[in-house]
């Protein structure tokens, strides 16, 4: 006899619904329709903190794992929403949560996790390179002074870029011949789209 068991999860997603039905079919039906971008909606989902469920609380977020932001998504989609708009918030961050340094995630965690800035974005499909990542031709190279990179490259299908304050940008720093390991020589950059050109 099967056994009904609580939903550890019913909290978040009373809220997130919540937090939807302020959102009804027709207010996404007519985005979709104009082609534009639920910003409204997105904004309401970061000042709830949900796009920060993944940050740690000592940088400003939820300090929530990613079973808690699977439901946050869960509850956007089964709203009628479309947590495409807003879920590179919650795994770019998650690229600068692994491999960024302190001094990084001071910087930026509390920024996002506030709505300050958004890193909605990432640059890593290149035109000729397929879906084999190690073999990205964009490439990035300490300047002669030594306090900038220069990058060279081309990136494609890069999701909300136009809605996004920060990408993350994956480019080669150390040349393909010249590694052990296809997988090693590659770097993630921060790049202030603001300030791109």
């Amino acid at each position: 006899m099967p056994m009904n068991t609580p939903d550890q999860y019913q909290d978040i997603r009373d809220a997130v619904r919540a937090l939807c039905a302020q959102f009804p079919g027709e207010y996404h039906r007519r985005i979709d329709e104009e082609r534009g971008y639920p910003e409204a909606f997105v904004n309401a989902l970061t000042e709830a903190g949900w796009l920060a469920a993944m940050i740690p609380t000592e940088y400003g977020g939820s300090g929530l794992g990613l079973a808690e932001a699977t439901v946050v998504m869960e509850e956007i989609n089964r709203s009628g929403g479309n947590s495409g708009a807003c879920h590179g918030q919650m795994y770019n961050m998650s690229t600068l949560l692994r491999h960024g340094s302190e001094a990084q995630k001071q910087l930026y965690l509390p920024k996002i996790a506030s709505g300050e800035w958004r890193l909605q974005s990432m640059g890593v499909t290149e035109p000729s390179t397929g879906t084999d990542t190690t073999k990205i031709k964009t490439t990035a190279v300490k300047s002669a002074s030594g306090d900038r990179y220069v990058v060279n490259g081309q990136k494609v299908w890069i999701s909300r870029i136009q809605h996004s304050d920060w990408m993350i940008l994956l480019a080669r720093t150390t040349p393909l011949a010249e590694v052990k390991k296809k997988s090693e020589g590659m770097s993630i950059f921060m790049v202030d789209l603001r300030q791109a050109e």
